[in-house]
């Protein structure tokens, strides 16, 4: 793991999924047991197959979770932001991290030993369950894309991603705004295909009206109208 700067006391966890409904003393006390570090645009936060098990608190900021391949192809499995847990298989099963975990923007991220993380789940219901919900959203989530993969062409694939960014984007209207705008490159390598057909297919939405370039965001104009195209290729 990169060693970077020292956090302050100041940063808190009170922003953390899993510990919403805990009492602030319980919170705080979890706090003196977390290590604080920032870690800016491009740090390597933990490595794919690495042999640590802390788990992570995103207090600030947004990172990436990708795989590498030897030949440098990288896998993208989507993005975390202030609120999100990563880490925490490892601390469960004390097996290698599944993929590796990079800042997007500049980050300020708490860090617990497994240990103490396996006792807050004996000791801590709700936050045993808060845990479960994760586990059991990220699984259907890979479900998700297994079927997509599987069965959808690129350009479905490529519309069912940019509904999922939309989905976790700031609404306007019947719309959204994301940003920053991903990279032509990111959404390939998380729909399984190439830059040169997330360049036709978004130029496509584009022309028809589905989504517009605004500066460093990405507008989904209509995001019924784009749900519903998904729906007719997935059935869902």
């Amino acid at each position: 793991m990169v060693q970077a700067h020292s956090i302050p006391s100041r940063y808190a966890l009170t922003g953390i999924a899993i510990f919403a409904g805990l009492k602030p003393a319980t919170v705080e006390r979890i706090r003196r047991g977390c290590s604080w570090q920032r870690f800016e645009s491009g740090q390597q936060i933990v490595d794919y197959l690495d042999s640590s098990d802390d788990v992570f608190f995103i207090t600030e900021g947004k990172v990436r979770v990708t795989i590498y391949s030897h030949d440098g192809k990288v896998v993208s499995f989507g993005e975390l932001g202030p609120g999100e847990v990563f880490g925490e298989y490892a601390a469960i099963d004390h097996c290698a991290r599944s993929a590796g975990v990079e800042a997007i923007t500049s980050c300020v991220i708490a860090s617990m030993p497994a240990s103490a993380f396996r006792a807050l789940l004996q000791t801590t219901p709700s936050v045993t369950w808060a845990v479960l919900e994760q586990l059991v959203r990220r699984t259907r989530n890979v479900t998700n894309r297994v079927y997509e993969l599987s069965t959808l062409h690129v350009d479905k694939r490529i519309q069912a991603e940019v509904l999922r960014l939309a989905d976790l984007a700031q609404r306007e209207g019947r719309g959204a705004r994301i940003v920053p705008a991903p990279t032509h490159v990111e959404i390939a390598s998380r729909v399984g295909t190439h830059r040169e057909a997330v360049t036709r297919e978004l130029n496509r939405l584009i022309r028809i009206g589905m989504l517009e370039r605004s500066g460093n965001a990405l507008l989904v104009r209509d995001m019924p109208a784009l749900a519903k195209m998904v729906h007719e290729a997935t059935g869902e």
